[in-house]
């Protein structure tokens, strides 16, 4: 399987999502995919020839195996990993919805220059209103995803750690054989390791969920109070001002009424000239 193509394609809601997105984005690629591709696959790479069993029985050896290992390991991580990055898809697909959308209006209205159209292409959006929607459902899926096949790994295999010898008595096996496990100290090494990292992964999941609720719900309570507190200030600075012209009014108007009947006073100066 091709990974970088991959993580190309998954690597695209990176730009349109939050900080704790791209942490769990991080993990996926450093602590899922590499260490699956590089190390993992190695290991498990003579899974079915390294398994034998102390009779030459034709078909024991298969049986046996399918019974211990009804699924390989390798291959129901592969399954895990592209069904829990699946989701993120959700995200891209409504990002370049809105993109054409964005570049339809533009070429209808005639207004659109090349600039216009490449600034279109690279913008990032905000995680409001649909978006929002969508990327909180992809992130639930994540969820659902990585919980359902923890549970088909416990159900498979109930005891994590792998055994070194198996014994068999499964048709055609001619009776009760013995068969051993190769490199069984490894195989419990990564798979500790990768239990650990799906749930890392599950709960960098939740967290984001949380995080994008309490800030919607800031956002909204905020809204709400600008919208209250915005016509009261309104009406009281109003009001205020109403009550300066009144006061400024009724000093004018009684100004007059108390100066009716009463002569300009006359200086000294003026009176000795008078005479």
């Amino acid at each position: 399987m091709n990974w970088a193509s991959f993580y190309a394609v998954i690597s695209g809601v990176n730009r349109h999502s939050t900080g704790i997105g791209r942490i769990w984005l991080s993990v996926i690629f450093i602590f899922r995919i590499l260490v699956l591709v590089v190390a993992a696959e190695s290991v498990w790479g003579d899974e079915k020839s390294g398994f034998t069993c102390n009779t030459q029985q034709p078909g024991c050896n298969s049986v046996c195996y399918d019974q211990f290992f009804p699924i390989s390991h390798i291959r129901l991580w592969i399954l895990q990993l592209i069904l829990v990055s699946t989701p993120a898809l959700l995200v891209t697909m409504h990002v370049a919805h809105r993109r054409h959308v964005e570049k339809k209006i533009l070429k209808i209205s005639g207004q659109g220059t090349e600039k216009d159209f490449e600034s279109i292409k690279t913008r990032k959006f905000k995680i409001v209103g649909a978006l929002w929607w969508t990327y909180m459902i992809s992130i639930i899926f994540r969820i659902i995803f990585e919980v359902v096949f923890l549970y088909i790994f416990y159900l498979i295999y109930p005891d994590i750690t792998m055994v070194r010898l198996v014994k068999c008595d499964s048709y055609p096996c001619p009776n009760t054989v013995d068969c051993f496990v190769s490199r069984p100290t490894e195989k419990t090494i990564f798979t500790v390791f990768m239990l650990v990292v799906s749930g890392l992964c599950v709960l960098l999941n939740i967290t984001e969920v949380m995080y994008l609720i309490t800030r919607a719900c800031i956002k909204y309570f905020q809204g709400a109070v600008h919208q209250t507190k915005g016509p009261w200030l309104t009406h009281k600075l109003g009001t205020y001002k109403q009550n300066e012209i009144n006061n400024l009014i009724s000093e004018h108007s009684f100004k007059p009424r108390f100066n009716v009947g009463r002569k300009p006073p006359v200086l000294k100066n003026e009176r000795c000239s008078a005479f």
